[in-house]
């Protein structure tokens, strides 16, 4: 008999959430019931009708008393309503804050009325590496995270950092991030591709929520060093605070007229299809999921060496690693894949190769096999 399972996450364009929303949509498709717990629909969920998933928005009243709205709060009373109205079998956390710490509060809540509901928390990274080390929310994250009845991460990198930083008394369970081969692979758009460079020039691409943590301005200044040898076009795909900072120093160096700022996108994987190379020169990155998206549409890989990146981005193979801030090392590999049509094709042989490593239909069952533990362990 298949689960009901929630899902707690961000609905945002963040590797959490749509890893989450991901993960739902493969269960649904396995027969699970799947209920989502958020405060909008996850952003891929709307792209196509799933009739074994459910979305449960989290009301958040304001009052003039709360400077701050107590979204922890609504959350747990969403959550204690969902399990007894659905009869929920499992919960999944993306993102320790505040999730894991409501699903606690939420827990004690039905302890009172003789219900309980196992929890599992999955670590996707800044809620580990940034957020969660801030001391206002260190307590509260290590508390919630040990009393998951099972905590998973989404690299062994981030395992490592997990526990070097906080006092965690259970194993934590690898699962890496994944990728729908089916909806991400390189599909026919020359035409596209031809409006975009019609002149065939090479296209650099960049995804990201362009906060700081992203590096944006690197990108810019890969291409510009690119640009010089090489006639290429920049696509910039996402959207956040440091959006505006980055067309200007476009601007200043005289190349915003080869950059296509694109703003947030659902359908990815038609632009990178048409892409030649993808640009990640982030600070920090617990997996690097848009790395792999890019790599399951043949779209090698120039990124730092940074957090669990060199898990998935082969160096010298699917493309090449660079120390964070090392604007010349990752110009000069981008300029050696684009600069040979042949050795450009060999990097987007082995992309597409090492993707395949990560297809759903191989980490979906680690999932499910951690909720049969996990369930049946809570029932005895």
């Amino acid at each position: 008999m298949k689960m009901k399972i929630g899902i707690v996450c961000y609905p945002t364009f963040g590797g959490s959430g749509v890893l989450a929303t991901e993960l739902g949509m493969a269960l649904s498709d396995k027969g699970y019931e799947v209920h989502f717990i958020t405060y909008e629909q996850p952003v891929r969920l709307s792209q196509s009708f799933h009739p074994n998933i459910y979305f449960h928005e989290v009301k958040v009243p304001t009052y003039p008393l709360f400077a701050f709205p107590p979204y922890e709060t609504a959350l747990a009373s969403a959550m204690v309503n969902v399990i007894v109205n659905n009869k929920l079998d499992l919960l999944h956390l993306h993102y320790a804050i505040p999730h894991a710490s409501a699903a606690f509060f939420a827990r004690q809540i039905l302890k009172k009325s003789g219900l309980d509901i196992p929890f599992i928390t999955t670590l996707h990274g800044t809620d580990i590496t940034l957020v969660g080390k801030d001391p206002t929310y260190a307590p509260v994250v290590t508390f919630s995270i040990n009393e998951s009845d099972a905590i998973t991460a989404v690299s062994d990198n981030l395992r490592e950092e997990t526990l070097r930083s906080f006092k965690i008394e259970k194993e934590i369970h690898v699962i890496p991030n994944f990728v729908d081969i089916k909806r991400f692979h390189q599909t026919d758009k020359d035409h596209f591709k031809q409006m975009l460079a019609p002149d065939g020039e090479r296209i650099l691409v960049h995804v990201s929520n362009f906060r700081a943590v992203k590096r944006v301005e690197d990108v810019i200044h890969i291409f510009n060093n690119v640009k010089k040898d090489i006639p290429s076009k920049l696509l910039m795909i996402g959207d956040g605070p440091e959006r505006q900072k980055v067309e200007d120093l476009a601007r200043e160096l005289g190349i915003y007229q080869d950059i296509r700022f694109l703003g947030k996108q659902e359908q990815i994987s038609e632009i990178l299809s048409i892409s030649d190379l993808f640009i990640l020169p982030s600070a920090t990155e617990s997996f690097g999921l848009s790395a792999l998206e890019a790599m399951a549409c043949s779209v090698p890989v120039i990124s730092t060496n940074a957090g669990g990146l060199p898990e998935i981005n082969e160096q010298g193979k699917t493309g090449f690693l660079s120390d964070v801030g090392d604007i010349d090392d990752m110009s000069r590999h981008a300029k050696y894949i684009l600069s040979d049509d042949d050795r450009l094709k060999h990097f987007k042989k082995a992309a597409i190769t090492q993707a395949r490593r990560f297809e759903k239909q191989h980490i979906i069952p680690l999932y499910e096999k951690l909720y049969c533990e996990v369930v049946s362990s809570c029932k005895h």
